[in-house]
């Protein structure tokens, strides 16, 4: 028994010198834990480019407003008959060729389908940027839940080295009083017995700090081997509860303005209802002004730049003479050609065309008249997950109120039993001093203490916990 005691010592010894060093080296608030996690959470930073995504959906349905242009060229050899694209005749010669073109359109009057669909990229931009208000908040409060966690934790070791310490100084007397004849060895045997629990029960709750600790290094995306240290503040729950003067249809109200889900509902249902009107102007004619230009090359297009005379030949043709007929001759000729230069043939086969496009929707395979309704789906989808939203929020506030007022009562119950407990432990202290009481009478009441405090702890650190909920939800500053 002595031994383990003695073991259980140097665990402590070990675990405290470095956890005073831990505190030397970096020391952890609330707030600080609160920031690190906002700004390095995984979720929140998944959330960041999904925004991120929405603004350049957004901006891309801005810049679609915009006339489209484009621009194609190509070079190439054509072999055999074929027709020559400067002359559109039949040739029987290989040649190159190049051709460059361009065209540009845009939509006049679409009814109002791009405008709406702009709309409901900004509605979708802002609901994503609700999203990720909603998820800092949701990150800060699971923060502040292991953050007090660890707090309640670190308090229970408190109580337990104190516990230890009590029935550790207790052992010592009581082998004095077996010493002096005045106690049985047997009083000696049962607060050892204690010891030893107690010394368990600080191992136990050493283990409990630790698993804390790594819960809350999860949360804030911190390495576990990284120094990482908090220390209990001096808080007032008497200066924490503010909840006394609201009622639960005030913080409903409160939550209401600024719950980034209720807002992000919001949007969506906005959103979706631009939808609608965007799907509906598809179903309607579109009337688009376009323009075409282009021209072309040919390496057999040449111009006749002169002739050679060759003599004279006869033709097919005769004019009468008297009683015959004489054979008209005409001039031999050979022509004399030379190529038409690039800049010159593109110039000459510079071509235009302008034009007004109407176009009617007449029969798609119905894909207009579903895009429609299934819009419509989404903006009544849409609109119950908003009436969703506020119902589950006023549900969480009233729940959270209730609960909060409870955690008050339990609270002062508790304190009221641990000071009680604490003076029977005085006098049942004094009862042993004198032999007046058994050393399982005095354990007994010495563990009655231990647990009152214990729960004390806990219901302290539940009702904060329980009071930062209600500030979660009045859109305030989580802080200890």
């Amino acid at each position: 028994m002595r031994q383990y005691y003695y073991a259980a010592f140097i665990v402590f010894s070990i675990f405290f010198s470095a956890k005073v060093n831990a505190q030397a080296d970096d020391v952890w608030t609330l707030q600080r834990c609160v920031q690190y996690a906002i700004d390095h959470n995984i979720s929140i930073q998944q959330d960041v480019l999904n925004a991120r995504l929405a603004k350049y959906t957004l901006l891309q349905s801005q810049l679609a407003q915009l006339p489209n242009a484009n621009i194609s060229s190509s070079y190439g050899r054509s072999y055999g008959r074929s027709i020559d694209p400067t002359t559109n005749q039949f040739i029987d010669a290989n040649y190159d060729f190049v051709s460059a073109s361009a065209t540009s359109s845009v939509l006049l009057f679409g009814w109002f389908q791009q405008r709406n669909l702009i709309a409901k990229n900004k509605f979708n931009l802002q609901a994503s940027k609700a999203d990720l208000d909603q998820l800092k908040d949701d990150v800060s409060l699971n923060v502040a839940t292991g953050y007090l966690r660890a707090i309640l934790a670190q308090e229970q070791i408190h109580v337990n080295e104190k516990q230890v310490d009590l029935s550790k100084a207790q052992l010592d007397q009581t082998r004095k009083f077996f010493e002096a004849g005045r106690l049985p060895e047997l009083n000696v045997a049962q607060l050892e017995s204690q010891v030893a629990t107690d010394s368990s029960n600080l191992i136990s709750a050493i283990a409990n700090y630790t698993s804390a600790i790594i819960d809350l290094k999860t949360l804030l995306n911190i390495d576990f081997n990284e120094p990482f240290n908090i220390i209990a503040p001096d808080v007032k729950v008497s200066d924490q509860i503010t909840i006394a003067s609201l009622t639960p249809a005030q913080v409903y109200e409160e939550a209401h303005k600024h719950f980034g889900s209720i807002k992000a509902a919001e949007y969506r249902y906005t959103a979706a209802k631009k939808g609608v009107n965007a799907s509906r102007g598809a179903l309607y004619p579109q009337l688009s002004f376009g323009a075409q230009f282009g021209t072309n090359w040919a390496s057999t297009y040449s111009q006749i730049t002169g002739a050679n005379f060759l003599g004279f030949e006869p033709s097919n043709y005769v004019v009468r003479n008297g009683a015959g007929y004489d054979t008209v001759f005409q001039p031999r000729l050979t022509p004399i050609t030379s190529s038409v230069p690039l800049g010159k043939q593109l110039d000459n086969n510079f071509r235009q065309t302008y034009a007004l496009s109407l176009n009617v929707p007449l029969f798609n395979g119905w894909q207009s008249q579903y895009a429609l309704r299934q819009a419509k789906y989404n903006m009544n989808t849409q609109e119950l997950n908003k009436y969703q939203a506020e119902l589950t929020l006023k549900q969480n506030v009233y729940k959270a109120y209730s609960d909060a007022t409870n955690s008050i009562q339990k609270y002062y119950a508790a304190v009221h039993a641990a000071e009680a407990a604490e003076r029977a432990q005085e006098f049942a202290k004094k009862r042993y001093e004198l032999g007046l009481t058994s050393t399982v009478d005095y354990l007994v009441t010495q563990n009655s203490q231990y647990s009152a405090e214990s729960n004390m702890l806990g219901a302290k650190y539940d009702l904060i916990f329980k009071l930062k909920v209600i500030d979660y939800y009045l859109g305030k500053e989580l802080k200890l």
